[in-house]
């Protein structure tokens, strides 16, 4: 007998590939800099991105803490 999915199963995978994403980017934004040097428009604007990304990641991880408590979200 397969066991019954919640609300919160679905809510920790999102927020789990939020993060995983919003991290796998940070992997890749030191080169997109390297590659934008001398175009400052440009090397503020994936600097942008990347703090955007590094605060999404952050806010997940304290969403998910939240939620894995016991208590949920809401």
């Amino acid at each position: 007998m397969g066991s019954a999915h919640t609300p919160a199963d679905d809510l920790v995978y999102d927020l789990v590939s939020i993060q995983y994403h919003a991290l796998k980017g940070a992997h890749v934004y030191d080169q997109y800099l390297q590659d934008a040097k001398g175009h400052a428009q440009v090397e503020e604007f994936i600097a942008q991105v990347r703090d955007e990304d590094a605060y999404r990641a952050q806010r997940c991880h304290e969403l998910l803490v939240e939620l894995t408590k016991g208590d949920g979200i809401g």
